[in-house]
């Protein structure tokens, strides 16, 4: 983990978002990660909580999600909530939100209420289903949604059954990633011409998206429809999770020949009497050799074996390991901010980097400074 302390606004430096205003009306998943990169890049980020529990428990000094935000407390449902609202979003540039279809319109905070007080408004829609659609008015989550999509399928061994990848993929690959790009180019258009629009991203769009690749493999003839079969999926030999003799485990990624030739010779094998590494029918010998090999030494001798070398094997590390590898610890990949480890701003950018500069907002905590800034007194007084 890096030791060095995160960049704040005291040395100067602004992201390339600094003067874009965002709200997020205030949700779990991947609505607040997708507001977290924004405020990351130097948005003013302004979320609105309602009051109550939060809605997966915990503390929220810990939820980094909400880190660099301010927030204010809204009740949505009284008579003065949608109207603080409308009054954020008049003077936003973004708004997000991640409710069912129809219920920001309910409440009176959707995309019709909000841009007639700001044309210009970005507003963008978090949803798993999408705005239309059979499905679209129904609960859902992760799983889900990358089940629909077909990538689900893709994840695991041939033998075994569809292995869950935590969140990742569909919640913020597939959506919170998609919905940051989809407004910030939205954001582009709202700047040139004056007019915002509504960015509709559902996380079933942007998982189904995000294997493009292998529906043109799919149509080559050179990926089969089913995991574990395949060159990426692990079920390449060269490609794919060993076990070591510790039970910890390596990862090896040696596609090309020259990496191939490295990989084999430093597991102490030779190259020239192995089965024939084109041809996936040699594939489950060539494998059962490489498994034996890996079962001879401890993951951390075999990490000292091909560390620093193009073998293409890395070990598979922990969390709380990755954030102690000496390659992120020189990058400054994971730093310490308020107490928590955790990522430090990413893309990085050469004049204008990201920032830590706020801890995860507490509810409410921002409404009289929200207030002032963005000149909201009269509207925001009561809820102080």
């Amino acid at each position: 983990m890096s030791h060095h302390p995160p960049d704040s606004p005291s040395r100067g430096t602004a992201g390339p978002l600094d003067g874009v205003r965002v709200v997020e009306l205030a949700g779990i998943g991947p609505g607040p990660f997708a507001a977290m990169l924004l405020g990351d890049l130097g948005a003013d980020v302004v979320r609105v909580d309602r009051p109550g529990p939060a809605p997966l428990g915990g503390a929220a000094a810990y939820d980094v999600t909400n880190r660099n935000k301010r927030s204010v407390l809204v009740d949505l449902k009284s008579p003065e909530g949608p109207k603080a609202v409308r009054a954020l979003a008049a003077r936003a540039d973004i708004l997000v939100e991640g409710y069912r279809p129809g219920v920001a319109e309910r409440l009176g905070v959707g995309p019709e209420e909000c841009m007639a007080a700001n044309p210009a408004l970005v507003y963008g829609r978090m949803t798993g289903w999408g705005q239309q659609g059979p499905l679209a008015p129904l609960a859902g989550h992760d799983i889900g949604y990358i089940a629909t999509a077909g990538a689900l399928s893709m994840v695991g061994a041939a033998d075994g059954p569809p292995a869950v990848p935590a969140n990742l993929l569909g919640d913020y690959a597939g959506g919170s990633l998609y919905l940051t790009t989809g407004v910030l180019a939205a954001l582009l258009t709202a700047r040139a011409t004056g007019r915002g629009q509504v960015v509709d991203a559902a996380i079933i769009d942007g998982t189904a998206h995000l294997t493009s690749l292998f529906w043109g493999m799919l149509a080559d003839g050179t990926w089969q429809d089913a995991r574990g079969r395949n060159l990426l999926d692990g079920g390449c030999p060269y490609y794919g999770v060993y076990e070591t003799g510790d039970g910890g485990w390596m990862a090896v990624g040696a596609l090309e020949p020259q990496f191939y030739a490295t990989f084999v010779t430093l597991l102490g094998l030779n190259g020239d009497d192995l089965p024939d590494r084109t041809d996936p029918r040699e594939w489950p010998e060539l494998r059962a050799l490489f498994t034996a090999r890996f079962k001879t030494a401890t993951r951390d001798e075999w990490t000292a074996v091909f560390e620093g070398t193009d073998a293409c094997v890395a070990p598979v590390l922990s969390l709380r390991e990755a954030a102690g590898h000496r390659h992120l610890t020189e990058r400054g990949t994971y730093t310490e901010a308020h107490g928590v480890t955790q990522p430090a701003p990413a893309p990085r950018f050469s004049a204008t980097p990201g920032t830590l500069r706020l801890p995860p907002a507490a509810p409410g905590a921002h409404t009289a400074d929200v207030a002032r800034d963005w000149d909201l007194p009269d509207v925001l007084k009561d809820l102080t």
